[in-house]
């Protein structure tokens, strides 16, 4: 009865491990130049990312800015007139 319980625990231990993909896993670390490939290319895809994102916002955030400008807010439309002034210089 010990060595029934013992083997079912096994072979359930095996699925696990099938269904787990482990045998994929080995093969995978097992090669250290995918392992670079691999997070060169997600390196990249998150820089590119971050970029596109950023680039996005700030315009939003310009474009936002800009809207601010035109209603002639006394306090705070010189300030976003000068950050304004400040970005278009340095975009020529």
């Amino acid at each position: 009865m010990y060595k029934d319980d013992l083997e079912k625990k096994l072979q359930d231990f095996i699925l696990q491990l099938e269904r787990m993909n482990l045998n994929y896993y080995v093969e995978y670390l097992k090669n250290p130049k995918k392992i670079i490939w691999q997070n060169f290319l997600s390196g990249v895809a998150r820089g590119f990312g971050t970029a596109f994102g950023f680039s996005i916002l700030g315009a939003l955030l310009l474009y936002i800015l800009n809207s601010v400008v035109k209603y002639n807010l006394p306090v705070i439309g010189r300030y976003i007139a000068e950050i304004l002034k400040f970005v278009k210089f340095y975009m020529r």
